[in-house]
């Protein structure tokens, strides 16, 4: 049976046509306020930018959340996870400030923010999925704790992922550090010796101390790499992405969101923002140009079907020239395959239905 998908655009000529009202009529016609209850502690789970980046969600727009949320009686807190990678959000200090900095503070949202997985990224709990690629998964303990939660996305591309929708901010924005290299380690870089000059770029760019330098060249120490990806500064291209490891670490992504709901059946509710839908993830440090107009916002109670809504109303639209796309600017035609060719992201929505995550199959409602 199809999943019921909500749609706001973003045309407004009045005040109650304002984003902020919209997300409020949003919030109401999904049905989300039914799913809270008095004094459920509710995870608001988003990403909050890494610094130099600009296109996380708007807290304007979160805090017209949190305000629906605090009016069923819940007891919201907005959360993220630290990073695998090192930058501004490897540890909850960092992490807190980068926050307050893009504006994520309690004057702006009325209620605190939390980092789910602690000061170093090790408070998890680890949740049974018996599934193909875990047999259990590390989610926070703050997320699995959580009585409810609303998940707040920022629909963009991703040069592992194809796209970065509800799936995946479960997956990779729920697990703690270690539940984010498991699933990174299935695409780690490798080194092509016979390009390989043994100039040791690589190894002053690695965050992790994980290359050293042997007789055949750089070597890629698996056990410690964070998968980041600095040391493909290579300047004789010689550390490259094995493509074809690509679908183990979306379906790897894919159970880590399956585990990271598990324990909240009828409690999660998803917002997707598909705007500013630009090629990388909110985690690089810069924003680049948008791909595609902005469309609007879309909220469900099934994450499938509205990562599948989001990517249809995506591919339908008019990509822009002037932008990293690539190819298939024409409406119907993959967007995100334009940015990154190598990269089917459409397989987080189909293991994800195989799972019983959700289903692709859904109604488009427009409020």
């Amino acid at each position: 049976m199809a999943s019921k998908v909500y749609f706001t655009n973003f045309r407004a000529r009045r005040t109650s046509d304002s984003k902020v009202c919209k997300i409020k009529r949003l919030f109401k016609a999904a049905g989300f306020d039914g799913m809270l209850s008095k004094g459920d502690l509710t995870a608001v789970k988003l990403h909050f930018g890494e610094r130099g980046n600009d296109g996380y969600i708007n807290p304007v727009f979160v805090r017209a959340v949190t305000d629906s949320i605090k009016k069923t009686g819940a007891s919201p807190f907005v959360t993220d996870t630290n990073t695998l990678y090192i930058g501004y959000r490897r540890n909850a200090a960092d992490h807190i400030e980068t926050a307050l900095l893009h504006g994520f503070n309690y004057a702006a949202l009325g209620v605190p923010v939390i980092i789910a997985d602690g000061l170093k990224g090790d408070n998890e709990i680890s949740v049974p999925v018996n599934l193909k690629e875990f047999k259990e998964v590390k989610i926070a303990a703050d997320i699995v704790n959580a009585d409810a939660m609303v998940v707040l996305t920022h629909f963009k591309g991703h040069i592992m992922s194809g796209f970065g929708g509800a799936v995946k901010n479960l997956a990779m924005g729920c697990a703690s550090v270690r539940g984010k290299w498991e699933q990174h380690e299935a695409a780690q870089p490798e080194v092509n010796p016979d390009k390989c000059t043994s100039c040791g770029a690589c190894m002053d760019a690695c965050p992790a101390n994980s290359i050293e330098m042997t007789d055949n060249g750089a070597h890629i120490i698996g056990a410690t790499c964070l998968s980041c990806g600095h040391c493909m500064i290579c300047p004789e291209d010689a550390i490259f992405h094995d493509w074809g490891r690509v679908p183990a670490f979306i379906d790897r992504m894919t159970e880590y969101a399956y585990g990271a709901v598990k324990n909240k059946k009828g409690k999660v509710c998803y917002m997707t923002f598909v705007m500013d839908v630009t090629p990388d993830c909110d985690c690089a440090s810069w924003s680049d140009a948008p791909i595609v107009p902005d469309i609007g916002i879309l909220a469900s109670d099934d994450p499938i079907a509205l990562d599948q809504a989001c990517y249809d109303l995506v591919n339908q639209s008019i990509g822009f020239e002037n932008s990293k796309l690539r190819h298939n600017h024409n409406p119907g035609e993959d967007k995100f395959k334009g940015v990154w060719k190598d990269v089917n992201g459409w397989r987080q929505i189909e293991y994800g239905e195989e799972i019983g995550l959700g289903t692709h199959e859904y109604e488009l409602i427009e409020v």
